[in-house]
């Protein structure tokens, strides 16, 4: 963070600068009214900067299938770390923060309001909170380790971390292997390296925070008719052409939702509709895995609304007027 950030960090939280933010899981219209938001502000005579918060849509290889804002709306207002990362590149919570706290203090120095927005939690979380400052690990001990079966991993988890192995299933391959090469490599446990949260910008910023949950049933409905809205638009052709890079198959951008299900049809192993099915499937299970993340893990403080017809001026009063 800037010098100025800081500084202002010693003062009252009121004098702090603003962050607006917008989460929920996909397709629950956090884009919608991100620029709304962003419009209003405008209108008022406030800048606004919206910065991307999805591990999709940080790649520029999926506009389409990760329902990305269209180029008319990114050209209306300015949009940061949307297709800002190649799909060659990984980009973990880390990246993505060390990204973000950069725009932030750009849209802050340009006097205007950052407004975030996103469902990745991880790196909303490693953002305001900061990240664990594990060491790199030797990689051969991360080679021994993934070796290993689940199984035998959880069971010297147990040794070296008993602790950290109570709490995870013994089947959690890469949560037991995660924990296992930490305290391998460094001698510590993940615990000794989480009580150590470095880089997190929540007490230097006054967050404006909105957690989007609408009706469960409004929202699966919503899933299963993008994903076949996303099809008719282009998914497919991006998904070709991705396919056709000859990317490592671990890389985020082939695990993106979606992805499996269209390649399969390419490949000639389900019929269209067939992959559209299962592509909503998808994204109707990780809309429901988002679902639960934010019901419980924000601060209990953090507005939720189940609707999406929000009064922007009532919830995000302090970004108007701060």
């Amino acid at each position: 963070m800037s010098t100025e950030i800081s500084l202002q960090n010693l003062a009252s939280p009121s004098a702090r600068p603003c962050v607006g933010l917008i989460a929920g899981p996909t397709a629950s219209g956090k884009s919608d009214i991100a620029l709304s938001l962003a419009r209003a502000l405008e209108s008022s005579g406030r800048r606004a900067v919206i910065v991307n918060a999805d591990s999709a849509q940080l790649y520029s290889d999926l506009p389409v299938l990760s329902a990305a804002p269209s180029a008319p709306e990114q050209a209306e207002i300015p949009h940061r770390l949307y297709g800002a990362w190649d799909g060659a590149q990984s980009c973990s919570a880390a990246d993505w923060a060390t990204r973000a706290r950069d725009e932030i203090a750009a849209a802050h120095g340009a006097g205007a309001v950052p407004i975030l927005v996103g469902g990745t939690g991880l790196y909303l979380r490693t953002l305001l909170y900061g990240i664990a400052p594990v060491p790199d690990i030797a990689p051969e001990v991360r080679e021994a380790v993934r070796a290993m079966p689940v199984g035998t991993a959880h069971e010297e988890l147990a040794r070296l971390d008993p602790e950290r192995a109570a709490a995870l299933h013994a089947n959690d391959t890469t949560r037991v292997h995660r924990a296992l090469e930490v305290v391998r490599s460094t001698g510590q446990t993940l615990a000794h390296w989480q009580q150590r949260l470095e880089g997190g910008i929540g007490e230097t910023i006054r967050l404006a925070p909105l957690i989007l949950l609408p009706d469960r049933d409004w929202l699966y409905e919503r899933c299963d008719r993008r994903f076949g809205l996303m099809v008719q638009q282009g998914a497919l052709a991006e998904v070709e052409a991705l396919l056709a890079r000859g990317l490592d198959p671990a890389l985020p951008v082939m695990r993106a939702i979606g992805v499996a299900s269209l390649a399969a049809h390419l490949r000639g192993d389900m019929t269209l509709a067939e992959a559209i099915a299962d592509g909503a499937q998808t994204t109707r299970q990780y809309a429901k895995r988002q679902y639960t993340w934010f019901r419980h893990q924000p601060p209990t403080d953090w507005p939720r609304s189940s609707d999406t017809n929000v009064s922007l001026k009532s919830h995000f009063d302090i970004l108007f007027h701060h």
